[in-house]
């Protein structure tokens, strides 16, 4: 019989990823178009996620963020996050792209094949952050 390390149950598991947007309505329409669910009414409210297995994508208002810390203020500069989605095959990586870039949203890589194996594009969300998409070559 093995006896538990204490240490180990102490130990931080990842489970969710927060993103601060300055817009929810239009957060939640780019990232409905690549795949995530959210609850009806979720694009009025000040906090919103998605539920990826026992992951949690969480939206929060620039509002929401100064109310937990009242000197926060946007990043400046580049992204301030990137996100990345895996595709079933390649032909999704280049439909994904397609289907955000006709919607309007700004690509950053078109999608191509990358010398690490992978079918691979990057597009901006409405806060700037990049976004990729990627899938193994086949």
């Amino acid at each position: 019989m093995s006896i538990p390390d204490p240490a180990a149950s102490a130990t931080p598991r990842p489970n969710a990823l927060s993103i601060v947007v300055a817009d929810m309505a239009a957060a939640l329409a780019f990232y409905r178009r690549c795949g995530l669910t959210f609850d009806d009414g979720a694009e009025s409210a000040p906090h919103a996620q998605a539920q990826v297995g026992d992951f949690a994508i969480m939206f929060d208002t620039q509002e929401v963020a100064r109310s937990i810390d009242p000197e926060w203020t946007p990043g400046t500069g580049g992204p301030q996050m990137s996100l990345a989605f895996a595709c079933t095959d390649p032909a999704a990586v280049d439909a994904i792209h397609a289907d955000l870039v006709a919607a309007g949203y700004q690509s950053e890589l078109k999608p191509f094949d990358a010398f690490w194996g992978q079918r691979y594009a990057k597009v901006r969300d409405p806060d700037n952050n990049t976004v990729d998409f990627y899938s193994a070559l086949t």
